[in-house]
């Protein structure tokens, strides 16, 4: 397959380790929706696995140390009325999860700080605009609240959550369904797979494709591309003769591949997980028992094998961790989420170092959680790197996770509106009631007043009571006299 020369190279040694059964997740029923995405989404808090769900679709989310069996009454995320096929964890909240479904609709979800305590049916905010099923969703790297979808519409919108509105839409570009969409490394750019046979570059804000490339791959099944740090993209999709094939393509030429491999002939669509610190991509074949690892250089021939990491059980998704969940201190450069059938099974990437001490050259600073721009500012066309943080220490989230408020931000603002319209409610029932008995105090007063003056009428007609009806009935005089509001 691949020319066995040995190469230097920091990772030539990264071995694969699967983690005891105690600590995986077991007894998750798995989606079977015929739909070739992931299935499972981490981040150094929770994990979330699309599951089976009658009437409906939903995902469970799962702190991160709650391994062991999962109930069968665990709490879900339920809010969707077609199953789910894509979920993605916000790289800037990590307590915000988009999901895209079959029933048309893109929804945004706040899971509490410890976990989900009961089913979680209202989601933040709801996106409707696609008039078909949403099979992809994913997150700008850069810029606060805003999402990317794509559709079985052919259509790719990108919203602004913290509004809950589209701010692009992509309509007439793909012929076709849209296999996968993945950003650059500053979110300026867009690369799409798509059924057409092609590869397109887009820039999403002026609505253009920069670079496009028929028949990247000649085969009828699905092809998925991703960029990589540099700006180049790599693709893996299937030759004429069903070969699965991984290319590497630069955009400023994108008429000859930089690099073509065949791999072998197994028919699953092969998923890249890429880490940009350390240039390594892992492809995870969906029905496959293993993932292959490669390193992307600039000498020739650029996409070089390092290993094949290999189980006995097939895969039906993947989860992939970011950097900054990994554990330092274990010489870990990446973590897997696999999901079998009834289970979810993490995968440790190691690289064997003896020494204890921090290796600075494994954990180059990586994309923290912080957004270097509003959505705001990216629609206006401002681009920004994404803020690197030191794993040095281990890295240590900070306490206030919750979204900073922006201009119409439902995200941070659903929570505390329900504090904000109580507060008012209880001012105004203390007011109302002291404007009310400042008025009958006044009216009691006049009330009195008036008594005052009618003490000598009243005396008038104070007359000894005889049987004589006609007797006690006070004068036409007296009656003038009398003010028509005594109280009877």
């Amino acid at each position: 397959m691949f020319k066995r020369v040995v190469r230097q190279s920091k990772f030539r040694h990264v071995f694969g380790q699967a983690v005891k059964n105690d600590q995986c997740y077991d007894d998750i029923r798995v989606s079977r929706v015929t739909w070739d995405s992931a299935f499972c989404a981490v981040n150094p808090k929770f994990v979330a696995i699309i599951v089976e769900a009658s009437g409906g679709g939903a995902f469970m989310v799962l702190p991160l140390h709650k391994s062991g069996r999962i109930d069968k009454a665990y709490p879900t995320v339920c809010g969707h009325t077609g199953p789910v096929l894509d979920i993605d964890w916000c790289p800037h909240n990590d307590q915000v999860i988009a999901s895209g479904s079959e029933d048309c609709t893109v929804m945004v979800w706040q899971i509490p700080e410890n976990g989900l305590v009961t089913s979680m049916p209202e989601p933040v905010v709801v996106l409707e605009g696609h008039s078909k099923r949403v099979g992809i969703v994913t997150w700008h790297p850069t810029a606060r609240n805003v999402l990317l979808s794509a559709g079985c519409d052919n259509v790719v919108i990108i919203w602004n959550v913290g509004t809950g509105e589209a701010m692009i839409t992509l309509e007439d570009m793909h012929p076709d369904i849209i296999f996968s969409v993945c950003w650059n490394r500053n979110g300026s750019l867009i690369c799409t797979a798509c059924k057409d046979k092609k590869i397109r570059v887009i820039d999403p804000r002026k609505e253009e494709i920069i670079a496009e490339k028929d028949k990247a791959h000649e085969g009828a099944r699905p092809m998925r591309a991703i960029f990589l740090s540099d700006g180049k993209v790599f693709t893996t999709g299937f030759s004429r003769m069903s070969e699965r094939q991984l290319g590497l393509w630069d955009p400023d030429n994108m008429e000859e591949p930089v690099s073509v491999h065949e791999m072998d002939t197994s028919n699953g669509v092969l998923l890249p997980f890429y880490d940009p610190d350390t240039n390594v991509v892992y492809l995870c074949g969906k029905g496959d028992s293993s993932i292959r690892y490669f390193e992307i250089t600039d000498e020739a021939p650029f996409v070089h094998y390092l290993n094949t990491f290999t189980t006995k059980e097939p895969q039906r998704g993947m989860g992939y961790m970011p950097k900054r969940g990994l554990d330092v201190n274990k010489c870990e450069i990446a973590r897997f989420y696999k999901l079998h059938e009834r289970k979810c099974e993490p995968i440790i990437m190691t690289v064997p170092r003896k020494s204890d001490l921090f290796q600075d050259d494994l954990y180059p600073d990586t994309a923290g959680p912080e957004a270097p721009l509003e959505a705001e500012e990216w629609i206006e066309g401002k681009n920004g790197d994404p803020i690197l943080i030191s794993l040095k220490h281990g890295y240590i989230p900070g306490k206030n996770r919750d979204l900073k408020v922006v201009k119409k931000n439902i995200l941070d603002n659903k929570m505390s509106k329900n504090t904000e319209n109580t507060a008012p409610a209880v001012k105004t029932a203390t007011s109302t009631p002291s404007i009310k008995s400042e008025a009958k105090l006044e009216e009691v007063l006049k009330e009195m007043k008036s008594l005052r003056e009618l003490d000598i009428p009243l005396a008038r007609w104070a007359g000894p009571v005889t049987a004589n009806h006609h007797d006690s009935v006070p004068s036409e005089a007296c009656l003038e006299k009398t003010p028509t509001n005594i109280p009877r």
